[in-house]
């Protein structure tokens, strides 16, 4: 990982001397070494001396910046008493997450070795790094890192302390030259996912380094105590990194850094002068410096091995409670140990505060990019109720049904809004960060309460607001899965199909049969619409015919242009395809043999499926992507070549599952399990070339690393294979639409010839639910893409005599009915027939 900013850091406490401070209690003084090691440490000390320090010159510091998002290992401890959660990667211990899986508090932990005169190494830039899991059924990683010089080797342990707020760090340093060499931890706080509003100090009572901002606080501590310490700010001549870099020596001794700014901490820790040091590091989190110093003491005083054994059980009883890993997964170590850590992951992502709320991942996308001067929305620290739908779905196919129930608890109670809207996405505590409206987010927690059996009155009124949403502004959205155009989307219509039939069900058992019958009325009209409205017989892909990814006015044959986000430029919507429409057959909109899945297979597969040797086989979002690194491999700037995503391998695997292709199934498994880094991270998008710009080919970029959906698309499709069906698949939705089109009904398409001054629009209402019950509050929109006809499609009841008329409705919310009598259409047994009418 590159951190593109300054290596500076800091430094040491106020009026410390460079051997034992004075003030440290006799827990920390009781060091497991010998005199050896205290005399070898004063020795090396050099200039530090005992003079007291002035306050750090060079604030605030250097511009904050996050880290890449290298991540290699995610974890917390699975107790509501430890409410921090912490990732590894590139040797070093990179964000650590209080109070909250939200908020960021850390830019990194990492060690410095220096001989005190000819060089000073950092872990991240000098040594070769290894990951690996100490325990394979609970998140306890370990760090191996070995000197490019071969004078030490440093093995780090993490766990999170389940009683205490704090992460703990059992390190091992390995002296391999012949000369003594002295150990630093550099600390680099953003507390309060703040760079550069932080200060610092050494505690008086305990040479603890402190940090706080605001109502966060931090508190790094040693077993061995620290011999010397000092605060600086980073990337000036005061960041102890910088000191140690240049002169081998921390030459700043008890300096503090009291103006807010971008701080960095760096405390030596006394190691032998040969051999191997074993000592323990705590970063605790408090509310106040006096509560995290507090529980750092709490926490070595208990010892590593007491919280390791509490961490250990904590994960052990958890998975525990689940189903045994499916047969697809255990006839080899590697996939077995994937399942098990995608899933073990996909629960550390659960915040403990708001209990169900999952964010995005715990990590920002080319955040070495991603200015970190202040506290805002960086990366996805954050909660989308598409990605949350995923995890729930991928928990509860494991067994694990109080989360599923947790998560959909809080997006009823966080993401939902009294009009039935859903958030885009929010802070843990609901605060709505970016304000698009995507109709699948409505959708999906319908889906959810149905597979999770709710239906008792609390979530039926939910529901009740989420189905009434999307009969009233469905089956166009403001934005797609990818959250970047408007109109008509094959996946989108999936998700509204799917909740419409299942807020019927849950309708119905609740005793509103009124309810239910105007949902799948709407339901049945959407889908029945699908084909209309995004499939293009007239496309320039692959025989022409397919679902094209977005249609702006429900005319996939119109030529209609669509402009791609991220600089991808502008195009005829039939020039661009992506994999969404798999969610009609995922959900049970259209079977998994239908034709028209089946020709977009050959589209997709001609545009964005890239096969990387000795990996797999996967595809990007969609031709034409602009998200994800510049050509050369640089951070997306805004602009970019999007690259494949492994989470779409995992959907073409639950299809293959649906097809009964059970080994191409397996195969996207594997592909998905092969793209993930060395510590099992399954990536948002990965390097499809040769290996360059640092990237290695058929490994992650730099985007998001894990990225939590993909996760779960992992243990899903796992259990899908050995199920042998979707487990997702909502089975009243598949039961409807098994015959390809809704049971005993008939597709009517209304065109009206009708001209509208600005800002009028045409609607049909009448007499059957289908059509509002001439409740003008639920007629159905009519398209005006082939203006002045005004075009819908209507799944209506066979062998039925319906009546309706159309209506205008005007930018004042007044309604303009069409002139008496009321029109009649009685249908026929099957089949479709579009009538054609013109204004009266």
């Amino acid at each position: 990982m590159s951190r593109k900013r300054p290596p500076g850091q800091p430094s040491r406490p106020p009026g410390r001397s460079p051997s034992w401070p004075r003030s440290t209690p006799l827990l920390r003084r009781a060091s497991l070494l010998t005199a050896t090691v205290t005399l070898a440490a004063a020795a090396l000390a050099g200039s530090a001396g005992d003079a007291a320090a002035d306050p750090a010159p060079g604030a605030p510091g250097a511009n904050a910046f996050w880290n890449e998002p290298h991540v290699q290992g995610f974890a917390d401890a699975l107790s509501a008493q430890s409410k921090v959660w912490y990732t590894l990667g590139d040797g070093e211990l990179q964000n650590v997450f209080y109070p909250q899986v939200d908020t960021p508090d850390t830019f990194g932990l990492q060690y410095y070795v220096t001989d005190g005169s000819s060089f000073t190494d950092s872990e991240v830039a000098n040594t070769s790094h290894a990951v690996s899991l100490v325990d394979p059924t609970s998140l306890e990683w370990q760090q191996t890192n070995a000197a490019s010089n071969g004078k030490y080797k440093i093995t780090k342990t993490y766990v999170a302390d389940p009683a205490r707020s704090v992460v703990l760090v059992r390190t091992t340093f390995q002296n391999l030259s012949s000369a003594p060499l002295s150990l630093y931890a550099q600390y680099d706080p953003a507390l309060g996912n703040d760079g550069m509003g932080n200060t610092g100090a050494t505690d008086g009572g305990t040479g603890d380094l402190t940090a706080a901002n605001g109502s966060v606080a931090s508190a790094l501590a040693a077993s061995t105590g620290f011999t010397a310490s000092s605060t600086g700010y980073a990337g000036t001549a005061s960041d102890g990194a910088n000191e140690l870099t240049s002169g081998h020596q921390l030459s700043t001794p008890g300096q503090t850094a009291p103006t807010a700014g971008h701080i960095a901490q760096t405390a030596r820790i006394p190691v032998a002068a040969s051999g191997s040091t074993t000592f323990t590091l705590a970063l605790a989190f408090g509310s106040s410096t006096s509560a995290a110093v507090s529980d750092a003491t709490a926490s070595l005083g208990a010892g590593f091995d007491t919280a390791e054994s509490g961490f250990q059980s904590g994960w052990h009883n958890w998975l525990g409670g689940l189903n045994a890993p499916p047969a697809s997964v255990t006839s080899g170590s590697k996939l077995k140990q994937q399942y098990e850590v995608s899933l073990m992951e996909v629960k550390a992502d659960e915040d403990k505060t708001h209990v169900g709320g999952f964010v995005a991942a715990p990590l920002t996308p080319w955040g070495g990019s991603v200015s970190a001067d202040s506290a805002g929305a960086h990366g996805y620290h954050l909660v989308w109720t598409r990605d949350e739908y995923q995890m729930a779905t991928a928990l509860l196919a494991a067994g694990d049904t109080t989360d599923a129930n947790d998560a959909l608890t809080y997006v009823l109670d966080y993401e939902e809004t009294s009009s039935g809207y859903v958030k885009q996405n929010s802070w843990l505590d609901g605060t709505q960060e970016w304000g698009g409206v995507q109709e699948d987010q409505v959708a999906f927690p319908i889906v959810l309460a149905y597979q999770l059996g709710r239906t008792d009155a609390t979530t039926w009124s939910k529901v009740k607001l989420l189905a009434d949403y999307i009969v009233s502004n469905g089956p166009a959205t403001g934005q797609e899965r990818w959250e970047e155009n408007g109109g008509y989307s094959p996946s989108t219509m999936a998700a509204e199909v799917a909740g419409l039939v299942c807020a019927a069900q849950i309708a119905t058992a609740n005793g509103d049969s009124s309810e239910a019958a105007t949902y799948l009325a709407k339901a049945d009209a959407i889908q029945s619409a699908v084909d209309s409205d995004t499939y293009t017989t007239t496309g320039p892909i692959a025989g022409g015919s397919y679902y094209v990814r977005i249609t702006p006015n429900g005319n996939p044959n119109n030529g209609d242009t669509v402009s791609v986000a991220n600089g991808g430029g502008t195009y005829d919507e039939r020039a661009v395809v992506d994999q969404g429409f798999l969610e009609l057959s995922r959900l049970g909109v259209k079977p998994a043999s239908s034709p028209q899945i089946g020709n977009s297979l050959a589209a997709i597969d001609a545009t964005i499926k890239t096969v990387i040797p000795g990996y797999g086989t996967y595809w990007g979002r969609y031709n034409h992507d602009g998200y994800g690194e510049t050509a050369s491999g640089g951070d997306y700037t805004g602009a970019g070549v999007g690259r494949p995503w492994p989470v779409l391998s995992g959907e073409r695997g639950e299809y293959d599952v649906q097809t009964g292709d059970l080994t191409g199934a397996q195969a996207m498994l594997t592909s998905m399990a092969d793209a993930a880094n060395s510590g099992y991270q399954i990536s948002e998008q990965i390097w499809p070339g040769a290996s360059a710009d640092g990237f290695a080919q058929g490994q992650p970029d730099n985007s998001a690393t894990p990225l939590m959906w993909t996760m779960a698309q992992y243990v899903r499709l796992a259990i899908d294979i050995s199920a042998g069906k979707t487990v997702d698949t909502p089975a009243v939705v598949a039961q409807r639409y098994a015959n390809g089109s809704p049971p005993n009904q008939v597709s009517v398409t209304f065109d009206e010839n009708a001209t509208t001054s600005w800002g009028q629009n045409v609607f049909v209402v009448g007499s059957v639910p289908a059509l509002g019950s001439w409740d003008p509050a639920k007629s159905v929109p009519l398209s005006s893409a082939s203006y002045p006809v005004w075009s819908g499609t209507v799944s209506l009841p066979a062998n039925s005599a319906v009546q309706y008329k159309y209506i205008k409705k005007n930018p004042d919310g007044s309604i303009t009915w069409e002139s008496d009598p009321n029109r009649s259409y009685t249908t026929g047994a099957s089949g479709s027939v579009t009538l054609n009418d013109t204004w009266r």
